[in-house]
């Protein structure tokens, strides 16, 4: 056999293989289609896969869910895209100021600056809660304020220990993540209640949540944005300082407009985290501002799960997004593969 021969018999092998990853990557998104159109024999009857053959298709859970029988659709649908949106672009501009400075400029803090803000912080507050006999948002809003001033000026002067650069910074904002989700909702939901004891209602507000997600999403914003930002040439930004051109002028008039493909990028996968996010909107939301997530997982009854209801509403909560990625996804790719994503 030549080598001809074997390069075709290889690029058919490796065509057979990506054919069948496709197929293998379809089916589940097949299955959930084809299950929002059976009856409730046809799902606990059996496994039955072609419509008009094995089952007669209908419109039954689709009806139920858009007319209201199954829960506030509509009013799920505009929570999860408004707040999704809003969030995805707010963490996605402030995370690229982040990751902006940490890429350009130098940073240094002292450890010891670090722990006199936890000792300070947590000592206040428990100063502030238990012996002056403030409620817990206050003892804790000015306990931050004190430390985070002590922690700023102490920080400008030699302290002894080591001194964490721009990397440990990246790893701080990274390290976010890796907390149980469930124990930062958890503390959310407390913190909001004591607010809303306060006068200031966060739970079950557009606010409240979109705060949350805003929060939620900035590490990995600023870890996809950095390594971007580290690809892009300094030439033109150093051109426009020598011409005395604003640092916030070289950020939105340069940098911006050159970094478009890796902010879409991040933009679609922060969209994504926001828009899939179960555990913040379970506990932050009790009826207006509820989301998709919340809607699909209740999908059910006395009688148990209802898969062709969840599959209906989980149809409709993965469009929205296939669709966003297919129509951005030219230029999501491109942000993806100059750095976005290592």
């Amino acid at each position: 056999m030549s080598v001809r021969d074997l390069r075709g018999a290889k690029r058919y092998w490796v065509f057979g293989a990506c054919l069948f990853w496709l197929l293998l990557t379809l089916f589940p998104l097949y299955w959930v289609a084809i299950t929002s159109f059976k009856r409730p024999v046809d799902v606990v009857g059996g496994p039955t896969y072609l419509p008009f053959i094995d089952f007669q298709p209908t419109m039954t859970a689709w009806i139920e869910l858009f007319s209201g029988i199954r829960g506030e659709f509509f009013s799920n649908f505009w929570s999860s895209a408004i707040v999704a949106t809003s969030a995805s672009v707010i963490a996605t501009l402030l995370g690229a100021m982040a990751a902006y400075a940490l890429v350009r400029f130098p940073f240094k803090v002292r450890l010891l600056s670090g722990v006199a803000f936890f000792v300070v912080a947590m000592g206040g507050f428990l100063l502030g809660r238990d012996i002056l006999g403030f409620n817990p948002v206050t003892a804790s809003i000015i306990a931050f304020c004190i430390a985070l001033a002590l922690s700023v000026f102490v920080n400008r002067y030699r302290l002894p220990g080591p001194v964490l650069g721009n990397d440990d910074v990246v790893f701080w904002f990274v390290s976010q993540r890796l907390f149980p989700p469930i124990v930062v909702a958890f503390a959310l939901f407390l913190l909001y209640t004591e607010m809303g004891k306060m006068g200031f209602k966060m739970t079950d507000t557009y606010f409240g949540l979109t705060l949350a997600y805003v929060a939620f999403s900035l590490p990995i914003v600023i870890w996809l944005m950095r390594d971007f930002f580290a690809g892009l040439p300094v030439d033109v930004e150093e051109a426009a300082l020598v011409d005395n051109v604003p640092s916030w002028r070289i950020f939105f008039g340069i940098v911006l407009p050159m970094s478009k493909p890796g902010l879409i990028a991040t933009f679609v996968i922060t969209l994504a985290f926001v828009w899939n996010e179960f555990l913040f909107a379970l506990f932050l939301t009790n009826s207006r501002w509820q989301t998709l997530p919340i809607l699909v997982a209740g999908q059910n009854s006395q009688r148990g799960d209802e898969w062709w209801s969840i599959s209906a509403a989980a149809l409709v909560a993965i469009i929205p997004m296939v669709i966003i990625a297919g129509f951005l996804g030219r230029m999501m790719r491109s942000g993806l593969l100059r750095g976005a994503v290592k």
